[in-house]
């Protein structure tokens, strides 16, 4: 049996109810699909994606809403490619093609592909340190320090082009497409993180909490085997 076998219904609706939500909420208010995908992602099981996506689907109730689910799990996957690797978020995209309805297929970007790299240089900045709060300064210098190039393509690409556009994805749900993503990566350093930048963009203690279990659930479905376990939030702060 393979691992996308093991994704029935029954484990999809234990990740959906893991999440602190309204049921009357819209389904894309619960982030678990968001979740799930970039975990599955990052865990190299592309094709267990288009089990979720359907699966989500199947709670939607109009154009709408479907519309905007679709949106959401191509654009998690695209923010989830920076730090699982490219081809892993190739792949993952092919395997929802594959199963996306017509009608929900998007044909122009939403990125501002016209605007001057100093633009998404701002706005990387501004979401960085909103994320990051008061480490932000020690993070930038660190990265900076390793490889100047790499700390001018985290700030001005990362998070400026693709974790910067909030047309689709909240500033929250970015933070857990990283969260999910890196917990499936097993990078416990920026599992650390971005835990504590969920926090910052306004998610509750038990949310993030949530956020991580459905990540290990999935990554733990996909055989992820942890060197030093994952780092749980910490409650004293942000």
């Amino acid at each position: 049996m393979s691992k996308v076998d093991l994704v029935n219904a029954a484990f999809l609706d234990k990740l959906q109810s893991m999440y602190p939500s309204d049921p009357s909420d819209k389904v894309w208010k619960n982030p678990w699909y968001i979740v799930a995908c970039v975990a599955f992602n990052a865990s190299n099981e592309p094709e267990a994606i288009p089990l979720v996506f359907q699966h989500a689907l199947k709670s939607t109730t109009s154009h709408e809403e479907r519309l905007t689910l679709a949106r959401k799990v191509r654009d998690a996957l695209y923010n989830s490619a920076v730090n699982s690797g490219f081809a892993k978020g190739i792949n993952s995209l092919v395997a929802l093609s594959k199963v996306m309805p017509e009608e929900l297929k998007d044909k122009k970007m939403f990125r501002d592909r016209t605007a001057p790299l100093s633009d998404f240089e701002e706005t990387g900045r501004n979401f960085f340190r909103q994320l990051y709060g008061e480490t932000a300064d020690s993070v930038q210098t660190l990265l900076d320090d390793i490889y100047p190039d790499l700390g001018w393509f985290c700030n001005t690409i990362g998070y400026g082009v693709v974790y910067g556009c909030h047309e689709i994805l909240t500033p929250l749900e970015v933070s857990y497409t990283l969260v999910g993503t890196l917990i499936a990566n097993d990078t416990p350093r920026q599992i650390n993180w971005h835990l504590k930048g969920a926090r910052r963009l306004g998610a509750t203690v038990e949310e993030v909490k949530a956020v991580r279990e459905m990540a290990m659930e999935v990554a733990s479905l996909c055989g992820v085997k942890w060197k030093e376990g994952v780092p749980e939030l910490q409650e004293d702060g942000v």
